[in-house]
């Protein structure tokens, strides 16, 4: 192992005296490279080490990359007035979710995010229409958007608490009836769904996704931190008392 140690030492030196792998001869490099294999052999918690750091490297680089998307995204991020804005309006801590109503996990965090914008009190939380998954997707996205633009916040949420429970498949049939069934006009409902200013909507939600590399749902956006994918309640708990201490 003595000819290893000699070639690690001096891949670590200054690179001016780093090993030179491309000078060897085809015997050193082969010799090389078989004493690398059976260190490695004999040592084997030497790559777990190895991909531990740089495990943590990679953390730490994609941290410092969400602050950056984060802070430089932040008016429309936060201050979108096309987004449903519901919890504490005046709280402490803004939670940004962006969701999808066919999304499984989507649905699984809902009863989770209730829970903790309700017990918590002082989060101002804000809906991010984001559909990614389909045609069903879409559908019920411009049923909520538009349900919004012509009965207000109220009425959005409880479009929203309806989409996201819904059995069965999102059709303009079964949006029809559900829009009757709160109480909406069904037929200006549906007419609406296509308007620009509805896609206008969904395209600036899309082209934010794209600027936060978003790729999945749910993705949350708590204080600075950017979140990508369910968290439980407690993690979320969690995640919020940190920002609020900074």
């Amino acid at each position: 192992m003595k000819f290893l140690a000699a070639a690690l030492a001096l891949t670590l030196a200054s690179p001016a005296t780093a090993l030179d792998l491309a000078s060897m001869t085809d015997a050193e490099r082969a010799a090389f490279r078989a004493e690398v294999r059976a260190y490695l052999l004999d040592n084997p918690e030497v790559l777990t080490e190895a991909i531990s750091v740089l495990e943590k490297r990679q953390q730490t680089a994609e941290a410092a990359n969400d602050l950056t998307l984060v802070a430089t995204n932040a008016d429309d991020i936060f201050k979108d007035a096309n987004s449903w804005v519901g919890g504490n309006p005046d709280g402490n801590i803004t939670i940004v979710e962006f969701t999808d109503y066919r999304c499984g996990y989507c649905r699984k965090a809902y009863d989770e995010v209730e829970e903790l914008v309700k017990s918590d009190g002082n989060i101002r939380f804000v809906v991010k229409e984001f559909p990614i998954l389909g045609e069903q997707s879409v559908l019920s996205s411009r049923f909520a958007i538009a349900v919004r633009q012509l009965n207000g916040d109220d009425a959005y949420k409880r479009a929203h608490d309806a989409l996201i429970s819904l059995r069965g498949d999102a059709t303009p049939e079964t949006l029809t009836r559900l829009a009757a069934d709160l109480g909406f006009d069904a037929a200006a409902v549906m007419a609406k769904m296509d308007a620009p200013e509805v896609t206008a909507v969904i395209d600036a939600n899309h082209g934010l996704g794209d600027r936060l590399q978003i790729s999945g749902t749910p993705t949350f956006v708590i204080d600075q931190t950017l979140v990508r994918g369910y968290v439980p309640l407690e993690g979320m708990r969690s995640i919020v008392e940190d920002q609020r201490k900074g």
